[in-house]
C-alpha cells in the first residue's frame, strides 16, 4: 500500500511539474521572485532554495558521521564556518570578475548581496579553504581535510540542483535564444543587453539542475564505496565542471577574463586537476580515518 502511495505521489509530481513548467516557458504563467512580500520586506525564492538546500545537504551528511568516526560538535563547527566563507568566497569571487564593469563605478553595492552576484566558483574555494584552516587549526579535529572536503562534495551538487530553481524564479543565467521544443518565456524586463528583441532562451537552470542531481546520486553513494579520501572530491571537480563547461557555453550572463569566459577556464583547470587528483589518490590509496 505505501508503494502504491509513493507511486501516485510521484506521479502526481510529474505531473504538476510538467503543467508548471509548460506554464511558465509558454509564457502563460508569469513568475514573481518573490514567495511573499510585506512592505520592503521580500522573501525570495532563491534566498528560499538555497537555504532549504544547505539545510537538506546539512541532514544528509549528518547521517553519516557515526560511519566515519566525526563527532556532531566538530562538523557543527566546521559548517558554520564553512557557509561563513563560502558567502564571502562567492561575493569576491563575482566583485573581481564584474568590478571593472560595475563594482568600480558603484562600490557602494559591493555589500549589498541582496541585489544579487554569486558565484558558485568562489563559494567552492571559501569552502574548501575554511575546511583547511578548521582542520589545521583544531587540534582534536575528528576529521581529515579530505574527510571533510569529501563529506561537502558528496552533497554540494544536491544544493545546486536546489538553487538553479530560484534562478528559475528570478528570469536569469538562462542561455541563449532558442527555438527548440523545451524553450523557455523571458519577460522583457529580464531580457540582458542586445537580446530585447527575443522571446525564448534555452532554459539553462534546467538542464544544470537535472545533471548536478544525477551527479548528486551517484557521489552520495560514492563516497560510501571510495577506495581512499578524496576520490570523492575528485570526481566531484571533474564532473560538475564537464557539466557546467557545456552549460556555460549557453549562457548569455558568463563573467568574462578578456575574452575567455570565467566559469570555462576554471572548470577546465578543475577537469584536469580533479583526473590527476583521482589517479595520484589510487595509487598511493590514502588508509581512510
Amino acid at each position: 500500500m505505501k508503494k502504491i502511495k509513493l507511486v501516485l505521489l510521484c506521479v502526481g509530481i510529474f505531473i504538476f511539474m510538467f503543467w508548471f513548467l509548460n506554464s511558465v516557458f509558454s509564457g502563460k504563467l508569469i513568475l514573481k521572485r518573490y514567495i511573499f512580500k510585506i512592505g520592503i520586506f521580500e522573501l525570495r525564492w532563491y534566498s528560499f532554495l538555497i537555504v532549504m538546500g544547505i539545510v537538506l545537504s546539512y541532514y544528509l551528511v549528518r547521517r553519516r558521521l557515526k560511519r566515519f568516526n566525526i563527532k556532531e560538535e566538530h562538523f557543527d563547527e566546521a559548517v558554520f564556518w564553512g557557509i561563513v566563507f563560502s558567502i564571502l568566497g562567492a561575493r569576491i569571487y563575482y566583485v573581481i570578475f564584474m568590478w571593472n564593469e560595475f563594482y568600480s563605478k558603484y562600490p557602494s553595492e559591493i555589500i549589498k548581496i541582496w541585489h544579487g552576484g554569486l558565484a558558485i566558483h568562489g563559494a567552492i574555494i571559501g569552502a574548501l579553504l575554511s575546511t583547511y584552516i578548521y582542520t589545521k587549526i583544531k587540534k582534536d579535529c575528528s576529521f581529515t581535510f579530505l574527510q571533510g572536503t569529501d563529506l561537502l562534495a558528496s552533497v554540494l551538487p544536491l544544493g545546486q540542483a536546489l538553487g538553479r530553481w530560484g534562478n528559475f524564479f528570478n528570469y536569469e543565467a538562462y542561455g541563449r535564444p532558442t527555438n527548440l521544443p523545451w524553450k523557455m518565456y523571458v519577460p522583457p524586463e529580464h531580457r540582458l543587453r542586445g537580446f530585447v528583441n527575443f522571446e525564448y532562451f534555452h532554459p539553462t537552470f534546467l538542464y544544470e539542475s537535472v545533471i548536478d542531481f544525477i551527479i548528486f546520486l551517484f557521489l552520495y553513494n560514492y563516497d560510501l564505496k571510495k577506495k581512499s579520501n578524496g576520490e570523492t572530491t575528485a570526481l566531484y571537480f571533474v564532473l560538475y565542471s564537464i557539466n557546467r563547461f557545456w552549460i556555460e557555453s549557453l549562457r548569455t550572463d558568463s563573467l568574462y577574463f578578456g575574452k575567455i569566459r570565467v566559469a570555462q577556464l576554471i572548470s577546465g583547470i578543475l577537469i584536469i586537476f580533479g583526473i590527476a587528483m583521482f589517479i595520484y589518490l589510487r595509487k598511493h590509496s590514502e588508509v581512510r580515518k
